[in-house]
């Protein structure tokens, strides 16, 4: 025993003050990192599955926020674009009331009448906004129809191409009078007796013509599309396209002709004078 621990002394003082057995140490670390290499491919075998998976879900819950975030950003942008596109809806339609003489309150569309032969919509304001029967109704490019039904916070209007619908007109050129008369699905109107020489043009765009109260004179109505001379037929067949943009406008003006605005101005005066 005692030999033994002389003995490895005597190696351990060689070995470091001498060294004396690097040649041997250096033969048997090559023999031995094979045998440490094998031994230590389970560990790291172990620690490379633990890191790829580990990233791999990382990956994934990244690529799911990113995903989601995506998302996000895609209806922002077209909440954004819609915004916008309202906001110059809306931008076009105050630009057109500032070119009026009456007054106008701006109202959206809630509903659309879906039977075929009726062509018909719900706006937003009633009678608490001062909404009334047989009131104008506009969008930024002409005329669109009138009110037919006030509820407190919502009314009916009936357009212009409905089939039981007629306004006066007249032709913004020679100031021929016409009536025009909707016909239904085709989204147009059409003029009423109108003999074969009336001088009538197509492109010729028709103005409300003032005469039955209803609709103050110089809104754009429509423009003639067609002219058609039937033989055998007293009258002349005429089409026109409305002005308004009937099948996509949301916001419309009610107009307020100027004596009733100036009506309601006196009787919100003599109700503010009585309280």
């Amino acid at each position: 025993m005692l030999f033994a621990v002389v003995a490895s002394l005597i190696l351990f003082v060689l070995d470091s003050r001498l060294n004396y057995f690097s040649s041997a140490r250096t033969v048997l670390s090559t023999v031995v990192y094979p045998i440490q290499t094998v031994a230590a491919i389970p560990s790291d075998m172990s620690h490379w599955f633990q890191e790829y998976f580990q990233n791999r879900q990382q990956l994934q819950e990244q690529n799911s926020q990113l995903t989601a975030v995506n998302l996000l950003n895609s209806v922002r942008i077209q909440k954004l674009q819609a915004l916008e596109r309202e906001n110059m809806r809306l931008r076009k339609l105050l630009g057109s009331s500032f070119r009026l003489q009456e007054r106008v309150v701006v109202a959206e569309l809630l509903m659309i009448d879906l039977d075929p032969f009726s062509q018909q919509v719900v706006i937003d304001k009633g009678k608490r906004s001062g909404v009334f029967e047989g009131q104008p109704v506009l969008d930024a490019t002409g005329v669109m129809g009138q009110v037919t039904e006030v509820t407190p916070f919502s009314s009916r209007v009936v357009l212009l191409t409905d089939p039981g619908h007629a306004i006066p007109v007249q032709i913004n050129r020679n100031g021929l009078r016409a009536v025009a008369t909707g016909r239904g699905l085709g989204g147009v109107l059409q003029l009423e007796h109108l003999p074969h020489n009336a001088d009538i043009r197509e492109g010729d765009l028709l103005v409300t013509s003032g005469l039955g109260g209803r609709f103050p004179a110089g809104y754009p109505v429509g423009t003639v599309s067609s002219i058609n001379l039937p033989q055998g037929k007293a009258f002349a067949e005429v089409t026109v396209l409305p002005a308004a943009k009937l099948d996509s406008s949301r916001e419309v003006l009610l107009v307020l002709p100027t004596e009733v605005a100036e009506q309601q101005a006196e009787e919100r005066l003599v109700q503010e004078t009585g309280q």
